[in-house]
Order: structure tokens, then sequence, then C-alpha cells
């Protein structure tokens, strides 16, 4: 770096004078010299943070900043990485350091693992403790370089005498495992952990005090132990707490190395700490009354760890720890690791294996037999609905509802998103619905649902599918009516969001469709204002649904449309003259003669709204064996179905002028006095002889 004198000054019309260069150099002189308030020396970090993003964006510039940046600044800027330095300077330092490896690209790779190494090769305390723990914060920044760099080839087993405690600083432990716990996250370097680390981390782990000092000495017979020595004392809870961690991480989402095949186990195998264990100590972690950082620790830990069905088994039956962990959730703040990890753990306990369809179970198969082992591991019993089903209720009970409430105001995108995930798995329990919407679950989601990016459209179409399970199952008045801020049109549009099967699943699941066309018929039943908004909003996907293969969804969408004619915009659909309204009624009539007797039901109950009008009733005379399906009705065997067929009859005989004169007629040509005398013999319900003695009298009168 160019270290000719510049003018030191704070006063900002003075640097807006500078170039983006000389800023640049200005700023590292500062953070070089030091011994600033830890305020200042954020302030000149994001100074530096946002010329280097300005110099990304800038295309046309002539020279860059990074160009000035040596290696001397460089291991300034990741010198603030240090643990030794505050959490907020680390803060910002980390986002600098993001901003410089972008800017610079390949030469920031390059600087970066020349730091890192170099440190590394000097040994000393403070070497290893500041190269540690750069490595720890760049791993989610730049995984891939720092990944490299992780597994250089000699790096984890030089590490080896550190982790047997020839060293006794505790801080240089610390960092290591930092570093661990961060390079843990991926798979690869998680295999190499596993191959040259899990003996020290389960020694540290498993740490008896009174064999520490046996232990120290086997390890290394030139140490000389005196009482009081860092190399006597324990090792401190949060040490053991991240070991811990890592291990979980390992057991947990055990590598490939790990997935051994079936019959090559070894008759003896060395005793380990079980990730059943490792749950055990996590739990008591967080019932005791521990800082912050060790729960926050204790909390990652049991994150991974309930991973495991034996270990979510344990978690949720213990009623204790749900509430603690509802507790701890209710204090974390907004977007903080402890925030994520707590929720992480209650989407584990609820989470529901995915539906296979019959194909899904083949490729499945197909896989296996691809694998060395030829076989499909039997599915955990612990993982089945009915289990899933009772932990949720556990959890429910605990009081997370109105926690995620709260949290789901204010959470990032990663928060809401798991938030989401463990109310709809709630919302899978039919009995839990009505008390969901009570503690304010509908105004969550509905909330969530707006504020979740497109890009995160998996956890909208989740959002809207728990939407529609609460509004299927309670009553549109109770959770929209009175004082409520939240007008009950809001959940429209969350619901027509997954009107349409999901176009980047693999296979087609009808599920979200049908149960929001369910929750959209409730809706429609309410008034007129929320039948003309889904009229508005949905019509061409409810007709597309209405034509559906699937019986279910077929039916649940001629339901919907039984309630959208109860209003004008509806009916206007059907009786408007043109040709689109024609081919609407007679899809209509099409579905009343369909074989599923649901989707005939739900026809004929639209068809017996719509033949009040007398556009309708001149649209099915007009119509090939229009007056045949409305007869056909009438001699169903079902009761309900009679009852329909008898109503849309008699609104046609019934009709007014020149139509009803002509429906008269056609239905006396078709046999229908006959028809419904029988369906009056064959009927038991007051109301349907009733309407049928009515339709009868009609007809024997002369026009």
């Amino acid at each position: 770096m160019d270290e000719s004198p510049i003018d030191v000054t704070s006063n900002r019309e003075e640097m807006a004078k500078l170039s983006n260069i000389e800023q640049t150099q200005l700023i590292l002189a500062r953070l070089m010299e030091g011994g600033q308030e830890d305020d200042d020396t954020c302030r000149e970090l994001d100074h530096l943070t946002k010329l280097l993003n300005d110099d990304i964006e800038n295309k046309n510039k002539k020279q860059s900043i990074c160009d000035v940046i040596d290696d001397v600044c460089v291991d300034t800027i990741l010198g603030y990485l240090d643990m030794r330095q505050a959490d907020l300077v680390r803060g910002h330092a980390a986002l600098t350091t993001s901003a410089y490896l972008k800017a610079a690209g390949d030469k920031g790779n390059e600087a970066l693992r020349n730091f890192f190494f170099d440190r590394v090769k000097r040994g000393t305390y403070d070497d290893y403790i500041v190269a540690f723990c750069v490595a720890a914060a760049v791993f989610p920044i730049a995984p891939d370089i720092t990944t490299d760099i992780f597994l250089s080839e000699g790096f984890l087993p030089s590490l080896d005498p550190l982790m047997r405690r020839k060293w006794k600083s505790r801080k240089v432990e610390t960092a290591c495992l930092e570093m661990l716990n961060a390079a843990s996250m991926n798979s690869q370097c998680r295999e190499a952990i596993q191959k040259y680390c899990t003996d020290w981390l389960e020694e540290v782990v498993d740490q008896d005090p009174n064999e520490l000092s046996k232990a120290i000495h086997s390890a290394d017979p030139e140490v000389q132990v005196t009482e009081g020595s860092i190399a006597m004392r324990r090792h401190s809870v949060a040490v053991q707490n991240m070991a811990a961690v890592i291990l979980a991480k390992l057991r947990a989402v055990p590598s490939s190395a790990q997935q051994t095949t079936e019959g090559s186990e070894p008759r003896i195998q060395q005793a380990t700490t079980s990730i059943e264990d490792l749950s055990k100590k996590f739990s008591s972690m967080i019932l005791k009354e521990n800082p912050e950082s060790d729960k926050k620790l204790s909390v990652e830990g049991l994150a991974y760890a309930t991973i495991q069905p034996t270990v979510k088994e344990e978690v949720a039956g213990n009623k204790e720890l749900l509430k603690t962990l509802v507790k701890i959730l209710g204090d974390a703040p907004a977007k903080s690791p402890l925030t994520y990890g707590v929720l992480s753990i209650f989407m584990n306990l609820t989470r529901y294996q995915p539906a296979q369809s019959e194909e899904q179970k083949k490729m499945t198969q197909l896989k296996a037999y691809a694998n060395a082992s030829g076989k499909l591991a039997p599915a955990n019993p612990l993982n089945d609905d009915q289990h899933v089903s009772e932990r949720c209720k556990r959890v429910f009970e605990a009081g997370i509802v109105p926690v995620l409430v709260t949290h789901s105001r204010h959470g990032s995108v990663a928060s809401l998103s798991l938030i989401v995930s463990i109310i709809s798995a709630l919302s899978a329990t039919t009995s839990l619905r009505g008390q969901l919407a009570q503690q304010g679950a509908v105004n969550l989601l509905i909330a969530a649902w707006t504020a979740l990016p497109d890009s995160e459209s998996q956890a909208k179409r989740t959002a809207a599918q728990a939407l529609a399970r609460i509004l299927i199952s309670t009553n549109p008045a109770l959770v929209f009516g009175g004082t409520r801020a939240r007008p009950q049109n809001s959940a429209i549009r969350p619901l027509i969001y997954i009107l349409s099967p999901d176009p980047a699943a693999e296979s087609r699941d009808l599920l979200p469709t049908f149960e929001a066309l369910m929750a959209l018929t409730n809706l429609a039943s309410t008034d007129n204002d929320t039948r003309a908004t889904i009229i508005r909003n949905a019509w061409s996907e409810i007709e597309e649904q209405m034509l559906s293969s699937n019986n279910l969804v077929s039916k649940a969408a001629v339901e919907l449309v039984c309630n959208l004619v109860q209003c004008v915009e509806g009916v206007a659909l059907y009786a408007a003259d043109n040709p689109q309204a024609a081919n609407r009624l007679h899809i209509l009539l099409a579905l009343a003669d369909a074989e599923d007797k649901g989707t005939r039901s739900a026809a004929g109950g639209a068809l017996a709204s719509l033949t009040g009008y007398e556009p309708i009733v001149s649209g099915i005379l007009k119509r090939n064996r229009g007056v045949e399906v409305a007869l056909g009705l009438c001699k169903e065997e079902n009761e309900d179905l009679r009852h329909r067929g008898a109503f849309v009859v008699y609104n046609m005989v019934a009709c007014e002028g020149e139509a009803g004169k002509m429906a008269r007629k056609a239905i006396r040509e078709k046999n229908g006095i006959e028809i419904l005398k029988e369906c009056a013999k064959s009927s038991r319900r007051a109301e349907v002889v009733e309407v049928t003695i009515q339709a009868l009298k009609v007809l024997l009168e002369q026009d």
C-alpha cells in the first residue's frame, strides 16, 4: 500500500472530495492505527464496505480499490474477526470481508488462503486464534474457498497436538472448536472432522475431572502439571457444549463413510457418544439457569439432535423442556441465531414425512438397488403420522402459537418459513384447528403469505394450505367477524394461490387444490361481497378444476360454484346471452349426470339455485338431454339428490312466460309426471315430498 501521508480528517465534506481509492487508503490507515472506540471502528468498516460494494457495481471504473488493498490491509481487515474483538465489531468486519471477497475475486481468495496458512505456520497462540476465528467467520460467507482451505492436505492432522492439549490456551481451543463447528455444515468437511477429530471431541464432552490429570500425562508426558495451571482446570461449559454440538452434527447427519453396507459392521465397535446421550446433555443445559451463550449452543445442538426420531420422541415427551423452549423463544430477539435454533427444534418435532405417490415409491426403490446395499431401510415407526400428530399436540399444549404469532411480525424470511411450517404441521390435526384460529394463526398465515417474497414459493404455498385447513374447519364469522381488523376477503388471494398444482413439484399433488376449494366454499357461504370477490379473482381457475379428472377436486369445485351462484355475479355467468354462458351451463348439466354421486349432488344444488332465472330454464331446454338430466336427479336412490332434482323441475315448470310453458311441455313429453309421482312415493322426508307435489300440481294444470 502507498504509505504517503494523507490528511487524516473525520470531516465528511473533506472525505467526499477524495477519490474512492484515496478514501480507501485513509480508512485502512485508521483501521491499522487502531485504538478507536468500537462505534468509530464500526463506522470505518461500514464506510469501507460501501466503497467495496460501489466498486463491484461500477463497471466503468479505471482502477479498482482492491488494487490498493495489499496483504497488510487484508491482515488488518481480517484481524477484526478475532474472537477477542467486540461482537459488534466482528459483525461489521464480517460484512466488510464479504464485500472484499466479492470485489477482489480470485485475488481475494488467494489473499485469504495466504493469510490463513501464514498464521497457522507461525504457530503462536495469537496466530492460531486469529486464523481459526477468520475461518469460522468466513465459512458462511465464502464456503467454497474456506472448504478448500480447511481440506488442504495435512491441515487437520496438524491440529492433533492442539487437540491433545499440548497447548494450554483455552482461547485457542475455543477458536478451533468454532472453526470446526462452522465447517461441520459442509458434508466434505464433516467427513474430515469425523476422521481426524472425533476422538478428541468425545474426550472433551465426556471429560471426567478426576481423571483429567492422568489424561494429560498420557497424551503428553512432557507437560508439567501444577496445581492451578490452565491444563489442570476442567473444560469450560461453553467448550464442552460446542464440542457436543459438533458431535451432534456428525451423528445427526451421517457422512457417506458412516453409511456402511448391511453386514459390514465390525463385531466389536468402539464406544461412542450417541446422539441420545448428546440430546440429554443439551436438554439438561437448556433446563438449567445458564448464560444465553451456553443456551444458544445447547439449542443449536438440540436442533441437530432432533433430526433423529428417538430424540424427537424424548424431547416431545418432556413437558418442562417444551415449555422452557417456548419461553426461550419468547425471550429471544427477532432474527437471532437463538430464535432460528428453537424454531428448528419445533419444526423437527412437528414435521410430517412427505406423502409419496406409487411412482415415487418405485423410484426410491430403484435408487436403493443402485447403491451397495440394494435394500431400502425400513421406515422408522416414530416418524409415522400417528406419532407426529401426537408430538404436534404436545407442542401445541406447551403454548407455542402465541409466541409464533409475535415472532412472525418481525422475523426474517428464514424464520418466517419455519414458523409457517410449524403452524402447517399443527393444522394437520383437525382437533387443533379451532384453537389455532382463536390464538391468531389465521392472521399469522395471511400476513406471512403476504410478506414472503415470490422466490419463496414453497413457503407461500405451505402458508396458504395451512390457512385452507383451518378455514375448512372453522366458522368464518368467528375468525373474521366482530371488531377484528383483518377483513374476510384478505384470505381469498392466498387460497387462490394454491388452486393450481405446484409447477415446481416432481409429482402432481392435488390435496392443496382440494383444500383451497373447500375453504373458498366455506367463505362463499357467508355474504355476496365475498362471493363476488372470489368470482372476480378466481373464476377461470375454478372452471378448470370443475373438469378435473380427480372426482374429489371436481366435486369441491362444483360445490364452490353452488355457493357462488347465490349472488348476482354468479348467476350472470350462466344466464348471459353469449356462447360462454351456454357452454358453462352445458358443463354443469354434464356434471349433474356424472358417475360420481358427490359431483352430481353439487351440480344439482347449483342447478336448483340457477333455475330460478328464466334464461337458465331456456338454456336447459335448448340442450340435448337437458330435461332428461333434471328428471334423472329425481330418479336417484339418494334422497338428497332427489330433493335437488325435484327443486330443479319445480323451478322449471313454475317459470313464467314462454320458457315456463316450453318447460312444462318438455317435461310432460319426457314422462315427467310419472317420474315425479314415483319420486314422491319413494321419499320419506317432508321437504322432498312437498316440492315434488308442488311440481306435480303445476304439471297437472292445463296451460
